[in-house]
């Protein structure tokens, strides 16, 4: 954890985006006129670096500090202020693809948030584990309910939650709603009948089995399966996803051998949801298939599934749009972590 001049530094840092160590003394000393020694300093810097959070070039007089990458992606920003401006206005990080996002893609989690979440967690185990047969059974088909519902309604269905729960559990379709709102509800249930009952089966993740849940979300809808071949848009943001089949195959790719090699299971499901978002290999259902596969991560590792029940489908779209035009994902982070909180509550 940061002291306060450390995080003075960062923040003056982040503001200029290139300052020397010069520049750092002058700064420090206004706020800390007897703690700024430059030993000191520079120790601070050396943390910073090491932490990931700042970037060193130049030598001897040219040394510069820079925002890292890492940093961007977990700084804060003010969603209400970036979002009130007109989609012409906001200025994006990269309007494409940023293949440089890999390697920052690594300790999002903090370790008193990976503290609080394994705690958590084993209130989730226990209480899985001293359920009867029957009563799990029920505990997931709520669940099942719910997300269907949630993660439909997010995608724009009309679906009520109890049009959903008649739909799931007496195959009554809701009148007045289109077939297809049916068929995505069900189409849900039934992807999360298959890593309920293949958790282990997502211990890893692979393009193959990225596809395979995909497909099952978009039976009987008429989208294309597999890897698409041709560019998509995205209504709401100037962002444009990646347009050849070589380089989505690539980022499939590059994001199974990260989320493998990823210790922590919620930051596995939380890699998943954001980049298979942001990469849209498919030419629709993408988001969907990520909440779905974010799941099946979690269950995979013995970790509580999310139903997203009590989001608020605009803020979680805020969340995903700032990840697609500024790389940063601070705001879908809190998003994801506190429906891991109410999932505890509310479920097992």
């Amino acid at each position: 954890m940061l002291n306060r001049r450390q995080e003075l530094i960062l923040g003056h840092i982040k503001d200029q985006k290139e300052v020397s160590r010069k520049e750092i003394e002058l700064y420090v000393s206004r706020a800390f006129p007897e703690k700024n020694s430059r030993i000191t300093i520079l120790r601070d810097l050396e943390l910073l670096i090491a932490d990931g959070l700042i970037v060193r070039t130049g030598k001897a007089r040219g040394t510069t500090y820079h925002p890292s990458p890492r940093s961007v992606l977990l700084d804060t920003l003010d969603v209400d202020t970036y979002f009130d401006q007109d989609l012409d206005q906001r200025v994006l990080r990269s309007e494409t693809f940023n293949f440089d996002i890999w390697p920052h893609l690594t300790g999002l989690l903090t370790e008193p948030e990976k503290r609080e979440l394994d705690a958590l967690n084993q209130q989730y185990r226990e209480g899985r584990a001293s359920m009867t047969p029957t009563v799990l059974q029920k505990e997931l088909e709520r669940l099942t309910i719910e997300f269907s519902w949630k993660s439909s309604k997010i995608e724009g269905n009309t679906y009520t939650l109890l049009d959903t729960e008649q739909l799931i559990k007496d195959h009554v379709e809701a009148t007045g709603k289109t077939r297809d709102e049916a068929v995505m509800i069900l189409n849900h249930k039934d992807a999360l009948d298959c890593v309920f009952t293949n958790a282990d089966y997502f211990r890893e993740l692979s393009p193959a089995k990225i596809e395979h849940v995909h497909r099952l979300l978009v039976k009987d809808l008429g989208v294309t399966h597999g890897i698409r071949k041709n560019l998509v848009r995205i209504t709401g943001t100037n962002y444009r996803p990646l347009d050849n089949v070589f380089q989505i195959q690539e980022a499939m790719n590059a994001l199974c051998i990260l989320v493998n090699q990823s210790v922590h299971p919620i930051e596995k499901a939380l890699i998943t949801v954001l980049m298979i978002s942001y990469i849209q290999p498919f030419e629709d259902g993408n988001k969907r298939a990520s909440r779905i596969l974010g799941n099946a991560l979690l269950l995979a590792h013995n970790c509580c599934p999310l139903s997203y029940r009590s989001v608020d489908e605009v803020e979680y779209k805020k969340g995903i749009l700032l990840f697609y035009e500024q790389n940063n994902l601070s705001y879908f982070k809190t998003i994801f972590i506190d429906q891991f909180r109410q999932a505890i509550t509310k479920y097992f």
